[in-house]
């Protein structure tokens, strides 16, 4: 929340009124300006914005709802509380339609003006803090080598924003692949050293017993191989600023130097006694949690908290919604330029993959995944076969009944379709499900005792539903009533066997889309416990559209 004075506007014509809405405003602290007519209120808000204007619709000259209409029809307009003599409903109306937060009968109270402005102001706040920052402006979809306008980004953009006009160090946190050089060169390009140089080093790329040299220099002679001398990061980074990408990788001895460094701004190169003043601004990173390395002893705690002035927290891509595929988006089309290809998009099934894949790689991840599909795929559409692994290739989920201890015996991922263990394994009424239909299953062979808890699939059942299975099953028979032809391999004769078989592959598109369905239509869930590729339902259900 800002802490400056509100500026507010007076468009009151008779002086009195705008003496008295003076002295009742300014008990608040906000900054007035008193004009008299419109053009006098549109000179002065060319001059200088103003956050709400207190509007007599009266005005001599000109009329008070059209300047209200003209003001409004900007999008950085500020708010506006109408003033009028007129106790017209249809011109209290047109005044609100016209995009006044509140209208005033005249004469107003000072606690009715009072409470109008709070609410003007608190409406002008809440349009501050939707406002993208000045960049995101000059590029709607993204800000200074960021793609995404996700309210997440929003944030880090708003923090850039705040932070580049300082000399304050910067604390980047974030995982790998989330974009902290990029982040680290965007507070350098907004800040007031844009113009200077920006200097990475990446402390995890560089030898522990060469780091010294290569961030404070060194002198011809200093070490074995110093044939010449070398300025090193900070002493390169002056005037500008010097980013030190996983910091956490960077020696206990050296975090040491690198704390006097910030300290005294002097800067000794390897091999020297002579000291040289240095003016960088420092912005560092790590893609750990920088409290547990402090806790752990591999990260000093003064050091720490000399860097950690200002602190930005990229979120995972995986937080950040439809940023996924606007990143996708347009990196395809940069791609498809570069290898000369000629994709235009992707598939609704491709981007359904893409949006609800964890991407533990984040935005590096999606990059060189989209990369992948261009250089080695030709067509007009990424199609979900097209997706580099594991896109393509379904986790495998366990269902949750494997925790319960009458499965015990059977560890591990369990394959689908399954047979259960002998029915004298489970607890509770042994009953012997006698199945109709089912995946895979010829009618001879024994049906599966349902397992605890979930939805039966042919043998398989779908964890977390306690509905009617895939293949109804018949009502169960007690084992003491059921034949023992089933348990001795009796074969389970049919004279009309037409009426329990139906083809496979109805069987098996009744199975995954009754699958789909439970899974509230997360197709790679679904797959996942058929235990099958998602390609493989998005083909079936693009063969079945075409033939419908």
């Amino acid at each position: 929340m800002e802490t400056r004075p509100r500026r507010v506007l007076i468009v009151e014509p008779t002086p009195s009124l705008a003496a008295a809405y003076g002295q009742a405003l300014r008990k608040d602290g906000h900054a007035l300006q008193v004009v008299d007519t419109a053009a006098a209120a549109r000179r002065a808000l060319a001059e200088a914005p103003a956050d709400v204007v207190l509007l007599n619709l009266q005005l001599p000259g000109g009329s008070g709802l059209d300047l209200l209409k003209e003001l409004k029809a900007d999008a950085k307009a500020p708010q506006v509380v109408a003033l009028t003599a007129q106790g017209s409903v249809q011109l209290a109306v047109d005044v609100m339609r016209a995009g006044a937060v509140d209208v005033l009968l005249l004469p107003a109270g000072t606690e009715r003006l009072r409470q109008a402005m709070a609410t003007a102001l608190a409406e002008r706040e809440k349009v501050l803090e939707a406002a993208p920052p000045a960049a995101l402006v000059e590029d709607p979809l993204g800000y200074l080598g960021f793609v995404g306008i996700s309210p997440a980004m929003r944030g880090v953009y708003r923090m850039i924003e705040a932070a580049a006009p300082s000399k304050a160090t910067v604390f980047i946190t974030g995982e790998s692949g989330t974009g902290k050089e990029v982040c680290a060169e965007a507070i350098h390009r907004r800040s007031p050293r844009g113009g200077r140089p920006f200097i990475p080093i990446n402390c995890a790329a560089i030898p522990k017993d060469l780091m010294e040299s290569e961030i404070f220099g060194h002198v011809k002679g200093a070490f074995t191989g110093a044939t010449t001398d070398h300025a090193g990061a900070a002493l390169q980074a002056d005037g500008g600023t010097l980013f030190l990408d996983e910091i956490g990788e960077m020696d206990l001895s050296l975090q040491a130097k690198l704390l006097r460094f910030l300290q005294t701004g002097m800067v000794k190169k390897v091999g020297s006694e002579k000291a040289e003043a240095v003016d960088v601004r420092i912005v560092c990173a790590t893609n750990r949690d920088p409290f547990a390395e402090v806790q752990a002893g591999r990260f000093r705690e003064d050091l720490f908290y000399r860097l950690q002035v200002i602190s930005i927290e990229l979120p995972p891509l995986r937080d950040r919604g439809e940023d996924i595929l606007l990143i996708a988006r347009e990196f395809l089309a940069k791609y498809t330029q570069e290898e000369r290809k000629s994709f235009t998009g992707f598939s609704e099934e491709a981007e359904e993959i893409m949006r609800t894949y964890a991407w533990p790689g984040n935005v590096r991840q999606l990059l060189n995944v989209v990369r992948n599909v261009v250089v080695l795929n030709d067509g007009a559409v990424i199609q979900p076969f097209m997706l580099p692994p594991p896109l393509n290739k379904p986790t495998m989920i366990v269902p949750p009944m494997l925790n319960d201890p009458r499965w015990s015996a059977m560890a591990g991922p369990m394959p689908f379709p399954f047979s259960p263990p002998p029915a004298a394994n489970l607890a509770g009424p042994a009953t012997l499900g006698v199945a109709p239909t089912g995946f895979g299953m010829p009618p001879s062979a024994p049906a599966p005792v349902p397992a605890p808890g979930g939805l039966s699939m042919g043998g398989a059942r779908i964890p977390g539903n306690n509905g009617p299975g895939v293949n109804s099953w018949t009502t169960p028979i007690p084992l003491d009533e059921a034949s023992g032809a089933a348990f001795n391999g009796a074969p389970d004769i049919d004279p009309n066997p037409e009426r329990r078989i139906r083809p496979l592959w109805m069987v098996e598109e009744e199975t995954i889309e009754d699958a789909i369905r439970l899974c509230q239509g997360n197709i790679t869930r679904a797959a996942a416990l058929l235990e099958i590729n998602p390609c493989t339902i998005y083909r079936r259900r693009q063969k079945k559209r075409a033939t419908a």
